[in-house]
């Protein structure tokens, strides 16, 4: 014979069991249940905030609900990520990630509150692009061994302009005169339009610049002149530039990549479904096109698990580079 008492405490546990389980499974299949804010750590206009619209407006059409682009720009991407850091984990609150933001920030910037691994959970990679290092026409060297050349028989005569310290474009001048064993001045500037319109006046030597539409016309039209590009292979946008890897460096690369992050403590069920929602928008030959446009290809790189082992690896990298070029911003 059972025993009644038994069985309403086996009954009882069963039901509490079943609703522990329910609100992870309910969140899952429910999300998401009102608009996603995105947080862009730049500001509106530049080719940031002009990809993450792209990408908004692709998962909106995914998921089922409105994609808000939120600018907060300042502190080279801080107050977007500290913000996002503290936001509920419920999957509404996402991050634009960038290169930048996620493995260079740590060690560039003293101030910083918040250590990107820890405060924030890696959704998916979403595309990635290089720099392209530019002169003017008249530029003495076509290449980067000529360049190479020019700089030691001429040693700190030579400047590069960039969009900031502690930008890709910055580090990509030091990562280059690290391996090349040149001396060229670092000049920078509150974003690479600024370096341009030096560099057409004559002011500085060369720019190192973020790969977009706009740099791309300025080459096409001979208004300057490229030399290299800085990732491992060449860029789809400009593919008669050579590497600066083949051009004389072996293992030169500076690439920047972008990818969307969640709060720490996201369920992974809502992580795993953004991530599926990314690799499908992506997959998407519209988007792709649009991506194109500017300068940046695809980049759905597998698992969150694998975005992770991305970020510490360029960690590692970009910390010993700021060190050893000696780069901090308070």
């Amino acid at each position: 014979m059972r025993h009644p008492l038994r069985n309403s405490a086996i009954a009882a546990l069963l039901a509490v069991t079943a609703l522990l389980a329910l609100p992870a499974n309910t969140g899952a299949q429910d999300y998401p249940s009102r608009p996603i804010k995105l947080l862009v750590p730049f500001l509106a206009g530049g080719p940031t905030d002009a990809l993450a619209r792209v990408i908004g407006q692709a998962l909106e059409k995914d998921l089922g609900q409105p994609i808000i682009i939120d600018n907060r720009g300042g502190a080279g991407g801080l107050i977007a990520m500290e913000w996002t850091a503290t936001s509920a984990t419920d999957g509404h609150t996402l991050f634009f990630a960038t290169t930048g933001t996620m493995s260079i920030n740590p060690s560039l910037y003293k101030s910083a509150k918040v250590d990107p691994l820890k405060a924030l959970d890696p959704v998916a990679t979403i595309a990635q692009s290089s720099n392209v290092l530019v002169t003017m026409p008249s530029f003495p060297a076509n290449n980067i061994k000529d360049l190479i050349a020019l700089a030691k028989e001429k040693p700190g005569t030579l400047t590069f302009g960039s969009a900031g310290p502690g930008s890709t474009t910055h580090l990509a001048g030091e990562l280059l005169k690290m391996q090349a064993g040149i001396a060229i001045t670092h000049v920078p500037y509150k974003g690479t339009a600024a370096a341009l319109t030096d560099l057409l006046g004559g002011q500085i030597s060369m720019v190192f610049d973020t790969i977009s539409g706009s740099i791309v016309q300025y080459i096409k039209s001979n208004q300057v002149k490229a030399i290299a590009v800085t990732g491992a292979a060449r860029n789809d946008a400009l593919p008669d530039v050579p590497t600066i890897t083949e051009s004389g460096l072996p293992g030169f690369e500076v690439t920047t990549w972008y990818g969307l992050a969640a709060p720490a403590g996201t369920s992974v069920a809502i992580i795993d479904k953004l991530n599926g929602a990314m690799k499908r928008v992506l997959a998407q030959d519209d988007v792709r096109k649009k991506l194109a446009v500017y300068g940046v290809a695809p980049f759905p790189g597998g698992t969150p698990a694998d975005f992770r082992e991305l970020m510490k690896q360029d960690s590692v990298k970009w910390s010993d580079l700021v060190k050893a070029a000696g780069v901090a911003i308070e």
